[in-house]
């Protein structure tokens, strides 16, 4: 598989072929949860001052209290930014993604000159001096148990697992067991759970060699005054998180009955976004595209569908009709 950057979230691609503006699109192509947390008030100093040690700290704190983990925790501007960090943390030889999945972690560590394989396996990881596994995966949904990631560990140069899309499911994470495991990086997304994917907020957590080589790379201000003061407020709220986690799981099954209902079988997901095999995939996109609804497909695969969960009741009635259509 060639490492294209192609992604969800490119409205403007389908704008382009499609017309409409951008207000009267329902864009389901990215796994962002659609009933964000609630923006709080921020201070006048978030906007005005360049953000402190002692801010980005409190910030780690938080984020390491709602993971879990005794890591280090390391602020960057989104998952994104610690995936263009992540190749340049080892000597560049031998880099191993278990894939298929999201294209990113492929393609920024050949642009930063590894040999990178894609293997369908775990066991095939084995021996690569990096190596990538994401879980939950995009876009199939494929898990691992923490248990079993620990033991790939051992059995690599440096461990890299990308959590983007744990946050409804806390069991998977890797987090909780990094103590004194000094050859893994664990990758949290902030914006995809929380809804508030612009603010480009995320996290890496890991031992203290690897966090302060990260720290060293991202430089003094690596997330803004605003991220800093709604992460610290959102990583807090615990039954926000419960009520969230208990809502996706409904609104993924229910996304799911009105796929079969159209004929297309369910291949996998998160409670963030499904995947789902339709005959014609790129057919079905321009389907609902004509209605002004915007999907994910893959230019590895003619059957693959993937349909991030819409917010609002009229959301889920246009969606309906547009499969019915």
């Amino acid at each position: 598989m060639t490492a294209l950057r192609d992604h969800g979230g490119n409205l403007d691609a389908a704008r382009l072929c499609h017309g409409g503006a951008a207000a009267e699109w329902l864009d389901l192509s990215t796994g962002i949860n659609p009933v964000p947390y609630p923006m709080p008030v921020l201070s006048a100093r978030a906007l005005t001052a360049l953000p402190t040690r002692e801010d980005m700290a409190a910030l780690s704190v938080a984020a390491a209290a709602c993971y879990g983990t005794n890591a280090e925790v390391v602020p960057l501007a989104g998952a994104q930014g610690a995936i263009q960090a992540v190749p340049y943390l080892a000597a560049r030889d031998v880099a191993r993604v278990l894939g298929p999945t999201y294209n990113e972690h492929a393609a920024a560590l050949r642009a930063a000159g590894w040999a990178v394989a894609e293997v369908a396996e775990t066991a095939a990881l084995a021996g690569a001096d990096l190596a990538v596994v994401v879980n939950p995966n995009n876009p199939c949904g494929r898990r691992h148990a923490p248990e079993a990631l620990l033991a790939l560990a051992g059995q690599v140069g440096c461990l890299v697992v990308d959590e983007s899309f744990a946050d409804p499911e806390p069991g998977l994470s890797l987090a909780p067991m990094l103590d004194g495991v000094g050859n893994v990086v664990v990758l949290r997304s902030f914006g995809k759970f929380y809804g508030l994917a612009g603010l480009r907020l995320g996290f890496a957590l890991c031992g203290g060699a690897l966090a302060k080589r990260l720290r060293e790379m991202a430089g003094p201000w690596p997330v803004s005054g605003p991220a800093i003061e709604a992460g610290r407020v959102a990583l807090g709220d615990a039954d926000w998180q419960r009520a969230t986690r208990e809502r996706l799981v409904r609104d993924a099954m229910r996304l799911d009955a009105l796929a079969e209902a159209a004929g297309w079988r369910l291949i996998g997901g998160t409670p963030l976004f499904r995947s789902y095999h339709a005959p014609e995939a790129a057919e079905a996109q321009e389907r609902l595209a004509r209605a002004r609804i915007w999907t994910r497909i893959f230019p590895w695969s003619g059957t693959w569908i993937r349909l991030g969960l819409p917010g609002p009741e009229e959301d889920w009635a246009r969606l309906a009709a547009a499969l019915r259509g």
